[in-house]
């Protein structure tokens, strides 16, 4: 059964180098976003990726060409799209797969560990950078990116570095009593770390570095800086916007909410980057 704490079964099992392809791998399908998102930063366009609106809500960037094919739902692709397409390499990332013997019969797999917890977000998204470059025969279009994603963020360091700013906490909203707040192993506590930022959150979080808790915690924070991820259903937000637990938040309170757009929590670098770029937005605001 798929879950999100699934592995693409076997994946060390299954591992192959750059090598093993005569030539690059061009027809690529993705099962998930943040595979989708790495191939388009490398300047690859995948066929076909899971929950095309997803991807175009949630991660927004690098936006994905209309002539991409939607492969269904993230939790079950459709397989016959998948044979259709006849794909030299079918992409996947850590917690997003399901059993690959369900893939391995159409082309080899490649898997994005992020959240294995071997290293942090941040460097395996560099390390795995890198490998794909090699994997696509993009060496040089791989350490370009990898430096330009760590030059954005170091000159957000350096933007920062004069300006007094206090904690700030980062939410999702997905419904009117409940967030999700990233912390300790987050992509985004990555990037804080570089620019030399504090977060609000110092609360527990799971191994994909965030934790789910009642709109009630976030008096924890005080009256830091609450910045919430777009997007927020309209719904939702018409419901958080006549909450009285909500209004009574002392960052609410203070006027400290801001909303920014998309960015996707488990993303890779151009995620980080733009992460970087949307905080020292809100900062310097």
């Amino acid at each position: 059964m798929f879950t999100r704490r699934t592995l693409l079964g076997g994946l060390a099992a299954s591992a192959f180098a750059p090598a093993a392809f005569a030539a690059p791998p061009r027809r690529i399908v993705c099962l998930e976003w943040t595979s989708a998102e790495m191939f388009m930063s490398l300047g690859v366009q995948p066929l076909a990726v899971a929950d095309l609106k997803g991807y175009r809500d949630w991660v927004a960037a690098p936006a994905l060409p209309l002539s991409t094919f939607d492969l269904g739902a993230r939790g079950e692709p459709n397989l016959e799209v998948i044979s259709a397409l006849r794909p030299d390499l079918i992409a996947g990332a850590y917690g997003y797969g399901i059993d690959e013997t369900m893939f391995a019969r159409f082309a080899p797999i490649f898997s994005v560990p992020f959240y294995d917890g071997k290293s942090t977000p941040l460097a395996q998204a560099a390390a795995e950078t890198v490998k794909l470059g090699a994997l696509l025969r993009r060496e040089e279009e791989a350490r370009e990116h990898v430096s330009q994603a760590m030059r954005t963020i170091n000159d957000t360091r350096d933007a920062l570095r004069t300006r007094p700013t206090g904690p700030i906490v980062i939410v999702s909203m997905f419904d009117d009593r409940h967030v999700r707040v990233y912390g300790r192993g987050s992509l985004f506590q990555d990037v804080f770390d570089r620019i030399g930022l504090v977060n609000a959150w110092t609360g527990a979080t799971s191994d994909w570095g965030f934790s789910t808790v009642g709109i009630d915690a976030l008096t924890a924070i005080g009256n830091a800086r609450l910045v919430s991820l777009d997007p927020i259903p309209a719904h939702i937000r018409v419901r958080i916007e006549q909450s009285s637990l909500w209004a009574s938040l002392p960052c609410v309170r203070a006027g400290n909410v801001v909303t920014i757009p998309p960015v996707w929590p488990f993303g890779g670098l151009a995620a980080a980057a733009r992460f970087a770029n949307l905080i020292e937005n809100v900062v310097q605001a």
